[in-house]
């Protein structure tokens, strides 16, 4: 692999990764903290939402995002011929 498509296989796969970093800094500091008063006027089946994000929501997300992670670092991993 060339230097030019090495820095840029590195540069879009540093910027993927700061994406979900901010997702899942919004989802866990935002929704479980920052944002609980607004979530919580919301309940779902008698529980209110910011407590569900801060007890378990958070977590379903976080495990969504390796899902995500993988499916887009295959498509950069392809894109650049460094895939398995």
């Amino acid at each position: 692999m060339s230097p030019e498509k090495a820095q840029a296989y590195w540069k879009e796969n540093i910027s993927t990764i700061l994406k979900l970093l901010v997702v899942w800094f919004v989802v866990s500091y935002g929704c479980g903290i920052l944002f609980i008063n607004e979530l919580n006027a919301i309940e779902i089946s008698g529980v209110k939402l910011g407590f569900w994000f801060a007890q378990q929501g958070a977590i379903y997300v976080f495990v969504a995002l390796i899902f995500v992670y993988v499916k887009l670092m295959t498509g950069i991993d392809e894109k650049y011929g460094v895939h398995e």
